[in-house]
């Protein structure tokens, strides 16, 4: 997630991205499962909504564009 954030705020990944959707949602996923694991609940809610956000950005920019 940070390889990507970094990467987006050097302008050599664009936020839009599929790797960039990808990267956030796959870390936040993974540290969500951590969290919920520990029972970390506030963590365990902001690591959800992101990996959310993040698979609602990357379905909407595989989704097929109308013409």
């Amino acid at each position: 997630m940070l390889a990507g954030y970094t990467l987006a705020q050097l302008r050599m990944l664009d936020p839009q991205s599929i790797p960039y959707l990808v990267v956030n949602l796959v870390g936040s996923a993974i540290l969500a499962v951590l969290a919920l694991e520990e029972r970390q609940w506030g963590f365990l809610l902001l690591e959800g909504v992101w990996a959310l956000v993040s698979l609602g950005g990357l379905i909407a920019r595989l989704r097929p564009r109308p013409a």
